[in-house]
């Protein structure tokens, strides 16, 4: 895949990766949506009729 380069370790082994950002834009963006779903996976979950709720009485969403 051109835009990407891979650093190895003294035994061959991939070890990190280098990204040309602007020919990879949709590739980060993915990156960035799993880390911030692993960082938040311990969060207490929010119901449903909870979040309708709060955006009807906000007028963001109509009842």
């Amino acid at each position: 895949m051109t835009g990407i380069q891979f650093i190895t370790d003294e035994k061959g082994r991939k070890t990190a990766a280098v990204i040309d950002l602007k020919k990879h834009k949709a590739l980060w963006e993915d990156i960035q949506d799993v880390l911030v779903s692993q960082s938040r996976k311990h969060e207490k979950g929010i119901p449903l009729d909870k979040v309708k709720a709060g955006l009807i009485k906000r007028g963001k969403l109509r009842g």
